[in-house]
């Protein structure tokens, strides 16, 4: 302890009183003479470490050159090199870059409206920090599907590659239970070799990061190898874990956001989005001068189908459905589950010509549809109406899916599997 003690230095924090610090290895300590307004102090601190209050000193100058300049650090330098001030100063300005930049492309995953986006945002900040040999998103649409999407990367740019997976269940099992980041050797040791940890086993990650928010868990992030090889220093595994949390939080907000606009049976639309849209393309008609149409879709016989064949049977028509109708409209149509087995699209800048053909290549398409099932289905139809508006049309959403569905309505008089446009005459009741 008094060899310790004869190490003692002097220098100014140009501070006040210091606490002494509780230590609890005696044999490693030495004393540090503070200087300061108030007197001179010994201090103990932990022989080879700095104490905590030096970041003090950074804070006393506004930039690194004030601080390396003033004539008070310039006495002081060799004290200040011995302690190794400067050794910590560079390295909390290095974190404090890498925390910068972290941040600043934070930011950009949560201006993002697509998923792909966001991840390729988040993967094109991970390069500038470290090359990793691929990346794979793997996550659940919905929480009470087994559904799994998933989006890869090799070398940082999109790649079609991912493990082999039809569930996501027991993963989802080993993680509420161990819910940290860990390396696909502890992974194998821990949840044992079976379906899951055999579907990784050809890719081999690096990292697997699970996902996991308030409702549970979303899905799994799998990090490749570094580039050109060797192991991730632990400063680069801090900020993919850094990063990676952020991503994980985008990503829930994202799926979180689309829950709140989407039917969950079909997701298409639900029926509060489709009123909310079509109030702001009745706006957009008024100040534009276009034209824009909507079209109210409804399955023929579906009740007499869901009597002989099952609700559950009447669900997948459902999905079918839904699935082709979404991919036939363009990216600003608004397709949405109206309700039951009513459907409905809103087609901005679309006259009643090109409404009608859209209208007819649905239902074409969908009487062609053929659904696996334990039996064979029948064939099934669709009734459509159509009610095209323009800035001269002064009519609420209300008013004008009322119109759509008269002339739904008339579909269903004329016999059913047909398409008839809105025109003055079905105010008069001919149809019904």
């Amino acid at each position: 302890m008094a060899e310790n003690a004869e190490r003692s230095v002097f220098y100014n924090i140009m501070g006040g009183d210091i606490d002494k610090p509780t230590l609890d290895n005696l044999d490693t300590l030495k004393t540090v003479s503070i200087v300061s307004p108030s007197g001179v102090s010994p201090v103990l601190v932990p022989a080879g470490e700095i104490p905590s209050f030096i970041p003090t000193l950074e804070a006393l100058f506004k930039t690194p050159e004030d601080f390396a300049s003033d004539p008070r650090i310039q006495e002081q330098y060799g004290i200040l090199q011995t302690l190794g001030v400067f050794q910590y100063c560079d390295r909390l300005k290095r974190e404090l870059d890498t925390y910068k930049s972290l941040f600043a492309g934070v930011l950009a995953l949560f201006h993002h409206t697509s998923i792909d986006a966001m991840l390729d945002t988040a993967v094109s900040q991970l390069a500038t920090r470290t090359l990793v040999s691929f990346m794979v998103f793997l996550w659940k649409p919905f929480q009470n599907k087994n559904e799994i999407r998933s989006r890869g990367y090799k070398g940082h740019k999109p790649a079609n590659i991912g493990p082999a997976l039809e569930s996501l269940t027991l993963f989802e099992l080993f993680f509420h239970q161990h819910p940290e980041p860990l390396t696909y050797t502890d992974l194998l040791k821990q949840m044992g070799y079976n379906t899951a940890t055999h579907a990784l086993q050809e890719m081999e990650p690096e990292l697997i990061i699970p996902i996991l928010g308030p409702y549970g868990f979303y899905g799994l992030i799998l990090v490749g190898p570094k580039l050109p090889g060797g192991r991730f220093q632990p400063e680069e595994l801090t900020f993919i874990r850094n990063l990676m949390c952020f991503v994980s939080l985008a990503l829930q907000n994202h799926l979180h956001h689309d829950h709140s606009l989407q039917d969950v049976k079909t997701t298409l639309y639900n029926y509060g989005f489709f009123i909310t849209r079509l109030e702001e393309e009745i706006s957009r008609v008024r100040r534009n001068k276009y034209v824009s149409s909507v079209i109210v879709i409804d399955v023929d016989s579906f009740k007499s189908f869901n009597d002989t064949y099952g609700h559950i049977a009447g669900d997948r028509v459902l999905e079918h459905i839904a699935f082709l109708i979404k991919g036939e409209v363009r990216l600003e149509d608004v397709p949405s589950r109206f309700g039951g087995e009513e459907f409905t699209v809103l087609l901005p800048n679309t006259n009643a010509e090109s409404a009608l053909s859209v209208a007819e290549r649905l239902r074409l398409a969908i009487a062609q549809l053929k659904i696996p099932w334990e039996i064979p289905l029948p064939r099934i139809t669709i009734s459509l109406g159509i009610f095209t508006f323009d800035n001269q049309t002064d009519m609420t959403a209300t008013e004008i899916l009322n119109r759509a569905d008269k002339a739904l309505y008339a579909s269903k008089s004329r016999g059913k599997n047909c398409t008839t446009l809105w025109e003055p005459s079905l105010e008069l009741g001919m149809y019904r």
